[in-house]
């Protein structure tokens, strides 16, 4: 079983995210074998040219800021196939033909011999909506839902990007943090995710997923009696251990 690790707000959440945005599409971009660096990543979100980098990557990045900007925006909304597929047409747009819509052909998956099935429409709504309607943790749902979207292979092209994206949508609606792999661990997932397509076992990927990609902001209490900020004169006064014999108005020892 997997617990919610953070425990933030919605509204802390999203910010977290948003203030993560640029390492959310760097780490994104390396895991598709796009060569570019986070500066560079920066540049592209800024919406100036990177020196080097083809027009279709540059695209490929711009698509993945359009759709956290996305996922952001509707982060209230009910995660369903109808969601899934706008999310694939955001990353697909201008690079893939017809984007957003389920494949309806075979495809060969790189480094196995297994194929999936070619996904049948009712079926996928049904198995998104059975994940959904569990009662586990936000982080597990996330989980359970990437992994269903990456084995499934629903879409012709982006099928990852697709399935970090909506396990994020479920962890900052629910304020249970970021899910973004690490550039170095991205090898071991790509491997890890092949062992999950053959066995279909999910338990040792989860793991390394949530163990290594899940990151927010632990909230601290605060403490019961922490005084409200007061004028410097009405300080000096309550300050403990300094009296008025002690110490001038201007914080200075006579």
């Amino acid at each position: 079983m997997f617990n919610d690790i953070y425990k933030m707000t919605v509204e802390d959440n999203a910010l977290f995210a948003k203030r993560n945005i640029v390492d959310s599409i760097y780490k994104s971009a390396r895991l598709e074998g796009i060569a570019v660096t986070y500066p560079e990543t920066y540049e592209i979100f800024e919406g100036r040219a990177v020196a080097g980098l083809s027009v279709e990557d540059t695209v490929k990045v711009n698509n993945l800021k359009r759709a956290w900007r996305f996922i952001l925006e509707t982060s209230d909304y009910p995660l369903d196939l109808r969601y899934i597929r706008q999310i694939n047409y955001e990353i697909g747009a201008g690079i893939v033909q017809n984007p957003g819509l389920l494949r309806t052909s075979d495809v060969a998956i790189g480094g196995t011999a297994w194929k999936p099935e070619i996904p049948d429409y009712d079926r996928c709504t049904a198995d998104i909506a059975k994940v959904m309607a569990t009662d586990q943790s936000a982080t597990e749902k996330a989980l359970d839902i990437m992994l269903y979207i990456c084995r499934s292979q629903m879409f012709y092209d982006g099928n990852k990007r697709t399935a970090t994206l909506a396990a994020n949508q479920i962890l900052i609606r629910s304020g249970a943090g970021v899910l973004t792999i690490p550039v170095e661990k991205q090898e071991e997932f790509l491997q890890r995710l092949i062992e999950f397509y053959e066995s279909n076992e999910p338990h040792a990927l989860k793991n390394f997923l949530y163990s290594t990609s899940i990151k927010g902001i632990q909230e601290k209490a605060q403490r019961c009696a922490e005084e409200t900020p007061t004028n410097r004169e009405e300080f000096y006064r309550r300050d403990t251990g300094n009296t008025d014999q002690g110490i001038n108005k201007k914080g200075q020892g006579r």
